[in-house]
């Protein structure tokens, strides 16, 4: 049963609806497939109903986007409540600041001498979690920039001039709350944030497991956190991180399959 643990809609920064992104899993022979929008579990209903219409198991996820003083740390949650209540809330704070922050980098690019209508990007999200990726599609529209890679690299990366901070929530703070949700937390591409002493930490606080297979890893990486996982008694998970073609993440569903023995592992580890 062939799965992909990390897919985006576009309820947050992807490009396909969730009933494509279940079509598309079909197609290219998956079984099991998580969404894990960025902040938002909105998608998840649709691709459901589509997933029972197409024998696609689509288990709810979501990724949560937290900062620390040097980098962004991904927390992925799995088989979430995603209707509680307090979660709603919670996302729905998390929502509305994404939408302040869209002006506020909108505010920096200004200061640069670059002007975009906010409203543009705002529309591109469809009403769902917006960031920094759609900021970068309208840099691109534009022509201000060749690229989405050229977009973050010099206006909206960690450390380049038009970055806003996220939503202050913490990594651990992350965890406990997709332990809360009754979900199953990992630490999503490890390889990206590359603060693997946070581990132990985030741990304490019920970190279950790691993003060892992913699209962005080199295979020395993946050998090194296949090996932390082992270290910790931490399940292994992996992703496409699939948004769309042509957007940073280029590409193909199922273009990482996590193994059988990883999802039984997942799925017996929910039924504890």
């Amino acid at each position: 049963m062939p799965a992909d643990l990390h897919i985006h809609t576009n309820f947050s920064d992807g490009l396909l609806s969730p009933e494509d992104v279940v079509r598309k899993s079909h197609e290219m022979g998956l079984t099991a497939i998580a969404i894990t929008d960025h902040d938002t579990v909105d998608g998840i209903p649709a691709a459901e109903a589509e997933g029972e219409k197409l024998g696609i198991k689509v288990i709810p996820g979501i990724e949560f986007t937290t900062d620390l003083p040097d980098t962004e740390v991904h927390i992925l949650g799995y088989y979430i409540d995603y209707k509680a209540g307090w979660l709603l809330e919670l996302l729905d704070r998390i929502k509305n600041d994404r939408v302040s922050r869209i002006y506020k980098m909108v505010g920096k690019l200004k200061n640069l001498g670059i002007r975009i209508d906010p409203e543009e990007i705002l529309k591109l999200s469809d009403a769902g979690s917006v960031g920094r990726p759609h900021v970068a599609r309208v840099l691109l529209q534009k022509g201000i920039v060749r690229n989405a890679q050229e977009a973050f690299n010099k206006y909206l990366d960690y450390n380049a001039p038009a970055y806003v901070p996220h939503f202050k929530l913490t990594p651990a703070e992350a965890v406990k709350a997709v332990v809360k949700a009754g979900g199953i937390p990992v630490y999503a591409h490890p390889g990206v944030s590359a603060k693997d002493e946070i581990i132990p930490e985030l741990m304490a606080e019920g970190l279950a497991g790691i993003e060892v297979y992913y699209s962005g890893h080199s295979d020395f990486q993946v050998r090194h956190y296949l090996s932390l996982a082992r270290k910790y008694g931490l399940l292994v998970t992996g992703g496409t991180d699939f948004h769309g073609l042509g957007t940073m993440r280029d590409k193909k569903i199922g273009d990482i399959k996590l193994a059988d023995t990883y999802l039984i592992e997942l799925e017996e580890y929910k039924r504890k």
